[in-house]
């Protein structure tokens, strides 16, 4: 498979369940979309990698364990669509665990998502899930992670009131 032309043709799921069943558990396929992913200069094949890219790590862990330090410089990188974010984000929401070496950066991150009204929805609503995720091993940022829920709360979408009423329920 060609995986420039297939992310060329267009953005569906059926594509991107083709993308992800190509990839399976085959770490060169994955490094291959990867390497579209981070390097394209095309922000369109960008997003259309992004989809396959959060659901082939999401199934097989084990694949972006060595790219870990790529992916979050990526999250983390001006100008990025809102794709590449709300799908880097989606990883670190659905893994089992986040290596300890990220948890910093991704906690300062997910803090300016979720404060941000200018970020997408979905973007939001996974940086709750990992900022909740990361409570249970940092209870102290419980508080402030409460503080921001509560000022966005009146004006946020369900998603991210969802993410964030469980989060209030928390005990401190």
């Amino acid at each position: 498979m060609n995986l420039n032309i297939l992310l060329q043709r267009g953005y569906s799921k059926e594509q991107a369940d083709e993308v992800v069943n190509w990839v399976s558990d085959n770490q060169k396929h994955f490094d291959e979309l990867l390497s579209v992913f981070l390097t394209h200069q095309d922000y369109r094949i960008v997003q259309r990698a992004a989809w396959p890219l959060s659901y082939a790590a999401i199934n097989q862990p084990q694949l972006i364990k060595k790219h870990y330090k790529k992916i979050i410089k990526q999250l983390n990188a001006p100008g990025q669509p809102a794709a590449v974010r709300r799908n880097i984000l989606r990883i670190f929401d659905q893994l089992p665990e986040i290596p300890e070496d990220y948890h910093g950066v991704l906690m300062d991150s997910c803090f300016q998502y979720i404060a941000d009204p200018d970020e997408t929805i979905a973007a939001q609503a996974y940086a709750l899930g990992i900022l909740e995720k990361l409570t249970k091993l940092y209870p102290e940022i419980l508080f402030e992670l409460k503080t921001i829920v509560e000022v966005r709360m009146p004006n946020a979408a369900p998603a991210f009131r969802s993410r964030a009423k469980k989060i209030l329920k928390k005990k401190s």
